[in-house]
């Protein structure tokens, strides 16, 4: 229903649906690039990297880009360093523009080679080691489909009350794969976005009628959204809020009133409403403060 309601007014008040990365065209015979966003929590980037590690893919037919923030860490490279021994892995440290997932999200595409790009987080954990042979074999059954969204379940046990909720076909970039053609068209992700810059990518995806395929037959492990305290909904908030330079207004009010629709669940009891209440509230703060021109929220 929202993605109909989008599209007809997109149709009426269009705006430019491309990002800020200048996609390459895939090289070095690699069909599937993977792309991990990370700044240290090594014990949690160790967890993919061996899930990508006992892989049945051909090692010469997959990358992994590693992009780590801050410059990158000596732990960072040295975890690198020693995966490469059995993974093809690629190390980049992050030149600017710190603490912007948007860019990082960018440099990492910028680089990648792959035909496929599938995009992880850094505590996500494959379940299955023909993985990345599903994944590019159901690319090319189904050679209409733009991305392919896997089956994600939540990795509750490490969190205290075990709050399990995850919504299993979420499009974001802890676990999503998209053919490169479709990222070069949209260019990638907003390079000013601190947090959801997966999100605000989905929504340009819908917008130019981009088509995907839910694939219950992927599976991958996830923590649900947890949200401590204000800091990170307060940060996507101002970033949503930016949008109103790119999106036709009507849209762009439209996004940011869905973004904080859950905000009233915060007064209703169990630690799902709570956490997700508190996502809402924040980014409604976050987006009042950055439509009244203040200063930059900041979390890590």
């Amino acid at each position: 229903m929202r993605k109909t309601v989008l599209q007809s007014l997109y149709r009426r008040f269009p705006f430019d649906l491309r990002g800020d990365c200048r996609v390459m065209e895939e090289s070095g015979g690699i069909v599937i690039s993977c792309v991990i966003n990370f700044y240290g929590r090594i014990n949690l980037l160790e967890g993919i990297l061996y899930s990508l590690a006992v892989q049945d893919y051909p090692v010469d037919t997959f990358e992994v880009v590693l992009v780590e923030d801050q410059g990158g860490t000596v732990q960072g490279r040295a975890a690198a360093d020693r995966f490469s021994e059995f993974l093809p892995v690629r190390y980049l440290p992050l030149d600017a523009n710190f603490g912007r997932m948007g860019y990082s999200r960018n440099y990492g595409l910028a680089h990648a080679r792959g035909r496929y790009v599938l995009f992880l987080d850094d505590d996500t954990v494959l379940l299955q080691n023909d993985f990345l042979s599903k994944l590019a074999d159901c690319f090319e059954a189904n050679p209409a489909v733009d991305a392919l969204v896997p089956h994600g379940s939540a990795s509750y046990s490490v969190v205290e009350g075990r709050y399990g909720y995850h919504d299993p076909f979420f499009m974001t970039s802890r676990c999503t794969a998209y053919r490169r053609t479709v990222l070069a068209e949209l260019s990638g992700f907003v390079s000013d976005f601190i947090g959801q810059e997966d999100v605000e990518f989905v929504i340009r995806f819908l917008l130019s009628d981009k088509k995907s395929l839910n694939v219950p037959e992927l599976n991958y492990f996830h923590p649900p959204l947890l949200v401590s305290n204000f800091g990170k909904p307060m940060a996507v908030g101002m970033s949503f809020s930016g949008l109103r330079k790119r999106y036709s207004t009507i849209i762009w009010i439209l996004v940011l009133l869905n973004c904080m629709r859950h905000a009233p669940l915060y007064l209703l009891p169990g630690r799902f409403n709570r956490e997700m209440g508190r996502f809402g509230i924040g980014f409604f703060l976050g987006a009042v403060k950055g439509l009244l021109g203040g200063r930059e929220v900041r979390y890590g």
